[in-house]
């Protein structure tokens, strides 16, 4: 992990809620992590455990009635959480880039790439338009599109699924933000594809020293190219921490369970581990550990207290086996 003073992006005890009509749902909750210049952290866990919500909540566009019911979002050490939307609009875009996991909703149809690089670079820069040009095809030559100078003028439809999220990365980056939110963006794509995408995020992150949230539920991505690595369940952190640290030797069972269901091409093992049960749903979280109806290792503290991070070898977990002097690792080595 890099060094740093100040965090380029701090978040402290996030909640996101939404109202209902018999109480408050917390989709995200008592959430903490920093991230430093050039590191890219991992965002990762099942469907519904509330990655993209966070994602929103951090560059300030969570869809009404979504809101932060606490906590706070610190950018440079300046709080952008309490903002009005004014005033965030000039950081989104200036100081967070966001590359969404659908590029076909990223990108107006209307407009050529080139237009819509140009317009954002001249927003954000104040570039003049011959300027703005001339950037937008540098920056589409740097996350590889080919023949950028002709390319610039097209528009998304003439461009495949690999090339418009490209494009959207380039977008992302018109005004070298000093923080990248990726979501999902490796979603749909095809194995090759993938890896040439992750390979340019990875270069922009060393390049620009950007700092760089990465959201996905493939763990194969997380393991080639995050730095450390954010495991969420129903809302709350699991598990953080270095991402060999976690990707080899998980520590909370919920990892272990995520990290055992992956086939292994050196394993001779016959049966993955499967996780018993489902996510509980956001109106039914039950009391002390959210994991502890699927969780193999449960003791009776699990049902009434709820565990915060703490320390467990080189990660933090939100486990009480980390009291205990041995936490479980039959499925750490992906064995049931």
């Amino acid at each position: 992990m890099a060094e740093t003073a100040t965090p380029v992006l701090s978040v402290r005890n996030l909640r996101v809620e939404f109202p209902l009509r018999r109480g408050t749902l917390s989709a995200v909750d008592d959430l903490s992590f920093d991230i430093a210049a050039g590191e890219v952290l991992g965002v990762v866990g099942e469907s519904g455990a509330g990655k993209s919500l966070t994602g929103a909540a951090v560059i300030g566009l969570l869809e009404p009635p979504g809101r932060i019911g606490g906590g706070e979002v610190r950018l440079h050490g300046e709080r952008i959480d309490n903002l009005p939307p004014s005033r965030m609009r000039k950081i989104r875009g200036r100081h967070i880039g966001m590359v969404f996991q659908d590029p076909l909703t990223s990108l107006n149809p209307l407009f050529t790439i080139g237009e819509q690089l140009v317009e954002t670079i001249v927003t954000h820069t104040g570039l003049g338009a011959a300027a703005a040009r001339r950037r937008a095809i540098d920056l589409l030559a740097e996350v590889g599109i080919p023949a950028p100078a002709e390319r610039v003028d097209s528009y998304p439809h003439q461009f495949s699924g690999g090339m418009r999220q490209r494009a959207v990365i380039a977008l992302a980056l018109c005004a070298e933000p000093q923080l990248v939110i990726a979501d999902e963006p490796t979603t749909a794509l095809d194995v090759s594809v993938q890896a040439q995408i992750i390979a340019v995020l990875k270069r922009i992150c060393a390049e620009h020293g950007a700092a760089v949230m990465l959201i996905t539920h493939d763990m194969g991505v997380i393991a080639e190219t995050a730095d450390r690595v954010a495991v969420m369940y129903a809302g709350r952190l699991a598990e953080i921490g270095p991402v060999d640290a976690v990707v080899r030797h998980a520590r909370h069972p919920y990892t272990q369970g995520l990290m055992g269901s992956i086939p292994k091409l050196d394993s001779e093992e016959a049966r993955l581990v499967q996780i018993d049960g489902a996510m509980p749903r956001l109106t039914a979280i039950p009391p002390g550990c959210a994991f502890h109806p699927r969780c193999p290792h449960a003791f009776d503290r699990c049902h009434v207290d709820r565990p915060e991070p703490m320390p467990a070898g080189r990660t933090d977990m939100a486990c009480w086996l980390a009291l205990q002097d041995a936490v479980p690792e039959a499925l750490a080595e992906g064995r049931s």
